[in-house]
């Protein structure tokens, strides 16, 4: 069996064992998969047999396995076995979500190699980002410190987002842009630091649709 198998099956197997031990229902897990493997095919014109988006997507893995270790962080005693168990998951996946980072649903990471996602950071539903994505702290202290995602929000390849800075619902961070302050709804975010551009127009996605903007096209 080849390591990227044996990798995706660990770390289903994680996920799903991890899910259980703290409660949640098999059934549940299921539904929850099923709804990412669907929004992984809107996301990604590549995924189009869901076999094979399971086993060798390591975004899907992470977020998966992410969802019962949060659990597991949430319970008396579960703080340093859900650390070292996410830490497992980081070396199967090349993703870094630290177990009390709070992510909503149809959350997706395209590639997924390099991203981090800090203690305090907190994302909406619908929200996509890619490889090299950092959601960072400026502090030292144990206070809010990782950013705000909201919902419906796309942040692009290498972008860096710094502090407990609001990424408001609606709206793109630029590829490898560095965000240190809010970003309003339904606008985009571009350079280093970066500055805020407004379009003059948007449609606004909904419930189950998918709009990709190429924040690109505003640098």
């Amino acid at each position: 069996m080849s390591r990227l198998l044996k990798g995706a099956l660990l770390a289903v197997s994680a996920a799903l064992s991890t899910a259980a031990v703290v409660g949640l229902s098999k059934p549940n897990v299921r539904a929850a998969v099923r709804e990412d493997l669907d929004n992984a095919r809107r996301r990604d014109p590549a995924a189009t047999n869901d076999v094979v988006t399971a086993l060798s997507y390591p975004g899907l893995h992470a977020i998966w396995a992410h969802r019962g270790i949060h659990r597991l962080w949430n319970k008396p005693g579960g703080k340093a076995p859900a650390r070292l168990l996410s830490q497992a998951v980081r070396a199967l996946t090349g993703i870094e979500i630290h177990p009390g980072a709070t992510i909503g649903r149809r959350f997706f990471i395209d590639h997924g190699s390099g991203v981090v996602i800090g203690e305090t950071a907190e994302i909406g539903d619908d929200v996509m980002l890619y490889h090299q994505v950092t959601l960072g702290g400026t502090s030292t202290e144990a206070v809010k410190r990782h950013p705000t995602i909201g919902n419906d929000v796309l942040i692009g390849a290498g972008a860096v987002v710094l502090g407990p800075v609001e990424v408001g619902d609606g709206s793109s961070v630029g590829a490898n842009a560095v965000v240190v302050g809010d970003v309003p709804d339904g606008t985009i975010a571009v350079g280093i630091p970066a500055k805020i551009k407004r379009p003059k127009e948007r449609h606004v996605p909904t419930h189950g649709e998918v709009e990709l903007v190429d924040p690109a096209i505003w640098i």
